[in-house]
């Protein structure tokens, strides 16, 4: 995982926000656990029935841990989402 893709976890705001991906609208729910050391994400499509999720793990190994879907999908959607401002 490379440092651009974990600034952009952590650029999204705490609880819930929109984002632009793909042409379509995306919500976003972000959780934060264990004073911000482990962050979940879950981003569903508002007009469709495509998802992203995923864990972060901060620490020594700092990993990124998709939920059954490949990291290819996440890396993508985290890299390439336009945040809107709600």
């Amino acid at each position: 995982m490379t440092l651009a893709v974990l600034h952009r976890i952590c650029n999204l705001p705490k609880g819930y926000s929109k984002v632009r991906y793909l042409g379509s609208t995306y919500g976003v729910t972000r959780t934060d656990f264990n004073q911000g050391k482990s962050i979940k994400l879950y981003a569903e499509d508002l007009a469709g029935t495509n998802f992203i999720s995923c864990n972060y793990y901060s620490g020594a190994k700092n990993a990124l841990k998709p939920c059954e879907m490949p990291a290819e999908k996440v890396v993508h959607f985290l890299e390439n989402y336009e945040y809107i401002k709600i």
